[in-house]
């Protein structure tokens, strides 16, 4: 996840009207990708979120060493990003203990386990939270087994998300499954997509975390929806430091994805030597630190229109 993006905008009230839009699949991990669902709910209902569960630190890491279940704490995220209930219920799934056993734990990882392991698979387990929050579209794993990332870095081959981030200057990632299954509904929802967004986040132990997994890279190569990606807003130093949007881009390519257009924000980061299409707009919110939803929404839409 990158350090630039945060969890912290609170879901939508209850009530709002349906929009209805386009088809938009959004794909990444962490904060980042729950960036976008708040950009993109502003103008479609009609979401799928696809979302890494590589992640091996903190409640999630716990979680999945404990019990075996995917990551859950990136789908978390995205789930109270598209949430529609009262904003006491939502801090709730988002309330995370700080004492006792259960300290350093969320309550959304927690009841997402739960209803794993109450018989529901992951993906009617994520569905069933998503049901209790009222969300407005779908989310979905990338993967429904705990996959591990693995990664060339500078300092070698590492294996798992959180020592590769630590280690930076990462060449390129991988999962240790490669034969592992992408879920069904997750590569209908992209072949049916109007436009498949990709990022922000940190973008290789998010975004290409992702992507990883071959039938998802697959899928979105063989779209018929157009394809971007939303760059960071500048340059990450445990990833990307010193990158500029075509270096962000040819890391995209030499993963093997496919990208129409690329949407960035000029405040911060260069832009290189672009060889697709690029559409440079003020994304950032207040603090300079984050996307902000309503610009990234303009922005977004412009695209769809253009």
């Amino acid at each position: 996840m990158s350090p630039t993006e945060t969890d912290q905008s609170p879901p939508d009230p209850v009530g709002r009207a349906s929009v209805g839009g386009p088809a938009v699949v959004a794909i990444g991990g962490g904060h980042g990708l729950a960036a976008s669902l708040r950009a993109i709910r502003q103008f479609t209902d009609n979401i799928t979120a696809v979302v890494s569960v590589a992640d091996d630190g903190g409640s999630s890491g716990r979680l999945r060493d404990l019990y075996g279940v995917p990551a859950p704490g990136d789908i978390r995220r995205c789930l109270l990003a598209l949430a529609t209930v009262d904003q006491t219920v939502a801090d709730a799934f988002a309330h995370r203990f700080t004492q006792g056993e259960l300290a350093g734990h969320v309550a959304g990882n927690l009841m997402l386990t739960a209803l794993t392991q109450s018989g529901a698979d992951f993906i009617e387990a994520i569905d069933r939270m998503g049901e209790l929050l009222a969300i407005q579209g779908r989310v979905l794993p990338n993967a429904v087994s705990a996959v591990r990332l693995t990664a060339k870095t500078a300092h070698g081959e590492l294996t798992g998300q959180v020592a590769i981030k630590e280690a930076g200057e990462v060449h390129s990632i991988s999962i240790d499954s490669p034969e592992v299954e992408c879920p069904p509904p997750v590569l209908q929802a992209v072949a049916e997509a109007d436009s498949i967004i990709m990022g922000p986040g940190s973008l290789f132990t998010s975004v290409l975390a992702a992507l990883a997994v071959p039938e998802l890279a697959e899928a979105v190569n063989a779209a018929v929806g157009e394809r971007i990606y939303v760059c960071n807003l500048r340059p990450e130093p445990s990833e990307t430091p010193e990158y500029d949007v075509a270096r962000h881009v040819e890391a995209l390519h030499d993963h093997g994805v496919k990208i129409d257009r690329v949407l960035y924000d000029p405040a911060e980061i260069q832009a290189g030597e672009l060889s697709i299409s690029a559409q440079p707009a003020p994304l950032a919110g207040v603090n300079g630190m984050v996307h902000d939803p309503s610009l990234l929404a303009a922005a977004l839409q412009h695209h769809q229109k253009h």
